[in-house]
């Protein structure tokens, strides 16, 4: 049912570039749950094709992570972090130091778990993605920094513009709470 599946949305998206060697912030916001005091159980999937999809990280509804396939090797856990943040809504997905072979789309995967007599119970799921684009630091690029701060420049832009549409959201809701009251 449409109106009971949980709202998932990832951020930046849908698409996001960032150079080879940077560290790249993936956030999964979750809404929408069906009881607030049900637990979360939120996936990353990695696809560097449409057909291929691979399990990276998960966070149990425990909060306890587990790491997946090639992703167990002590290399990704230093680089893979998963973190819950803001009441269990938010959680933070980091992956340092990035690669060219990080290129692809990320999934984030959310299930929403509960007790129904005495038995954990799915309840509903929730699915959003993004892809991360890497920009190599190639040295014999001498338009490579040009273009990066440029694309710098229209990131810092979107944040400008998101920030002061907000603004104008909570002013016109303030405006018209005051007529209403």
């Amino acid at each position: 049912d449409v109106c009971e599946a949980l709202n998932v949305t990832v951020s930046p998206g849908p698409t996001v570039r960032y150079s080879e060697g940077d560290n790249a912030t993936l956030y999964c916001h979750i809404s929408q749950k069906r009881k607030t005091d049900n637990l979360l159980a939120v996936r990353w999937v990695f696809a560097a094709s449409p057909t291929q999809e691979y399990l990276m990280i998960k966070m149990t509804k425990f909060g306890s992570v587990q790491y997946y396939g090639n992703y167990t090797h002590h290399f990704h856990k230093q680089r893979l972090h998963l973190l819950k943040e803001k009441h269990g809504t938010m959680y933070k997905f980091l992956i340092l130091s990035l690669q060219q072979t990080d290129q692809g789309h990320y999934i984030c995967k959310v299930q929403e778990i509960g007790k129904h007599r005495n038995k954990w119970t799915a309840w509903s799921n929730g699915t959003a993605a993004t892809e991360i684009r890497v920009i190599s630091k190639s040295s014999d690029d001498p338009t490579f920094k040009k273009n990066h701060d440029a694309w710098k420049f229209f990131e810092d832009l979107y944040v400008y513009a998101v920030f002061v549409c907000s603004i104008g959201i909570v002013s016109v809701l303030l405006f018209t709470l005051v007529i209403l009251c």
